[in-house]
């Protein structure tokens, strides 16, 4: 857990430790900064020795007789100025033997270093002070225990009784008097809960918090990590906000907020299976359709079961399919899942979206309007895809994003067939030039080539197509290959294919005339065209 500013520990104030029996039989007397008894006694501590400032560590009410307080006034003031820089809560000295008053330079030395002063007319034994002091701290902290006890076990009923995570939070935000959040580790908003100052909608709140500061939280928020989401045993999944609007956060809030994130983390990772089942569960209706062993007549009353309920418009099938370096890991499935769910929502248009974890892809049915709607809403998917997948925390940089294949629309007797030529689609489309999307039916040559990859007649066509431009390039400079591939894409076009190669034009008619001589072949043949071109597309799927 975390706190965005400095929280009071748990403890008792000096106040409340001069009334105590103990301190009280001392007659004890304020002679510096009455104002700050409100100061928190984490600790009791006794000692007489001059440096005892190096065994404190704040917080403490420190006992003393006064011989460790030198006998100049130098030393006295530098005896207070160190305790008040260690932080201790207040300074208790008993008169006697070593002082009958305390010495003008010791209390003004603790006026102006705001450290209360305490002085007892009367000899206390100092163990039944401490003693009674560290009883009223453990029972105190005792109490606050119970308290965020008690915010755990109704948390704990709550989700017995069928709540969820808002039911969490508002059992917290109403002990806290505080709005209370949960957000993503990178700061995204997930539920919300409580008011603000004079009923504000927390939403209100958090907009307006965090609009005026974005990277930093404001001073005094409570900051508790949910585990159980990242990498190792102690990962994070999620955070608890508690931001200190209507009051300041005391300890005990801290501690109910700690168990809520417990109960949070169950909660969690039970949605999350769940979400992943349900997932799972529409990837294999959409898997068992393109495989036919649903039946197109049997489809659509399926897919009302699964919550997909589409107009008489035409439907869409989609796939993306995740490279090997991008697939999820110890249950990635289900962010993935609620990241691209949650970006798919924007389109306005009825989506059954699936997944399907062994073949690292995601199969999606979409209701379009019409069929003219097709070049539009597949662009908007496919930038949808692929900005849930950047959510989701798997596109690594430099890395290859993944692969996004639209099929054709039809209804849906067309749909199984549709499907299946997406998802064959989309591991051929590997290794293929970076594209948004690309559309199954312009790739059926690239299909027909990734059947083949495995066929030696496939590996041996393209070594005699385009072999000796190979064998060139394994050995000599400048490379010959990407000249071939450009001057093929722009059809043969030498205007278009020097400018994108930013090359003169005599440049690129002597690399034209260096590889025809090494193929044997002319260029502006139509047939050699054609063969190259197959050539280097089946140079993509060769292993």
């Amino acid at each position: 857990m975390s706190t965005a500013g400095t929280p009071p520990p748990t403890g008792i104030t000096v106040q409340r430790a001069l009334e105590l029996p103990g301190l009280r039989g001392g007659l004890p007397e304020v002679v510096a900064c009455a104002e700050r008894l409100g100061r928190t006694v984490r600790w009791v501590h006794a000692g007489e020795v001059p440096h005892i400032a190096s065994l404190l560590k704040g917080g403490e009410l420190l006992l003393t007789t006064g011989y460790g307080l030198g006998t100049r006034p130098a030393d006295q003031r530098a005896f207070v100025r160190t305790l008040a820089e260690r932080g201790i809560a207040a300074l208790v000295v008993e008169l006697g033997p070593r002082f009958t008053r305390l010495p003008a330079a010791l209390v003004d030395a603790a006026r102006s270093a705001g450290l209360p002063l305490v002085q007892l007319h009367r000899e206390v034994p100092f163990v039944t002070v401490t003693e009674e002091i560290h009883t009223e701290i453990v029972n105190g902290h005792y109490a606050l225990l119970q308290r965020a006890e008690e915010v755990h076990r109704r948390c704990t009923e709550a989700l017995l009784g069928g709540g969820g995570v808002p039911q969490v939070l508002e059992i917290l935000a109403g002990f806290t008097g505080n709005p209370v959040f949960l957000e993503t580790t990178d700061g995204r908003l997930l539920y919300a809960a409580g008011e603000g100052p004079e009923g504000a909608e927390p939403l209100q709140v958090w907009e307006g918090l965090r609009e005026r500061q974005r990277d930093d939280p404001p001073a005094g928020t409570v900051l508790v990590d949910v585990p159980g989401g990242g990498p190792g045993s102690g990962g994070v999944r999620a955070r608890l906000v508690l931001l200190p609007v209507r009051s300041a956060p005391q300890p005990v809030h801290r501690m109910a907020a700690e168990r809520a994130a417990g109960v949070l983390a169950l909660v969690l990772m039970q949605a999350r299976q769940e979400e992943e089942l349900a997932a799972r569960g529409r990837g294999d209706f959409l898997t068992d359709l393109a495989e036919g062993r649903v039946g197109a007549e049997d489809a659509p009353a399926q897919a009302r079961v699964l919550g997909f309920k589409p107009g008489p418009g035409p439907l869409l099938p989609v796939v993306m399919r995740l490279g090997d370096t991008l697939s999820p890991l110890n249950g990635g499935w289900a962010v993935l899942a609620r990241a691209v769910g949650e970006e798919l929502s924007s389109l306005g248009v009825p989506v059954l979206l699936g997944v399907r974890p062994v073949e690292g892809r995601v199969p999606l049915l979409l209701a379009l309007r019409a069929e003219k709607d097709r070049p539009s809403v597949a662009d908007r998917v496919a930038a949808a895809l692929r900005a849930g997948v950047e959510r989701a925390g798997m596109l690594r940089p430099g890395g290859r994003p993944p692969v996004v294949v639209v099929g054709p629309a039809g209804g849906w007797a067309a749909v199984p067939t549709g499907l299946r030529h997406a998802v064959e689609t989309a591991t051929a489309a590997q290794g293929l030039p970076e594209r948004p999307w690309y559309d199954a039916r312009r790739l059926d040559i690239d299909l027909l080539l990734w059947r083949l990859r495995d066929h030696p007649d496939l590996a041996d066509f393209v070594d005699r197509a385009i072999g000796p431009v190979l064998a060139h390039d394994r050995r000599s400079r400048p490379a010959l290959l990407p000249t071939l591939e450009t001057y093929l894409a722009h059809a043969g076009r030498k205007a278009e294919t020097a400018r994108e190669l930013h090359l003169n034009r005599q440049t690129l008619y002597n690399r034209l005339a260096r590889i025809g001589e090494l193929l044997g072949a002319d260029l502006d043949d139509p047939q050699t065209v054609l063969t190259l071109s197959l050539a280097l597309r089946a140079r993509r799927h060769v292993p």
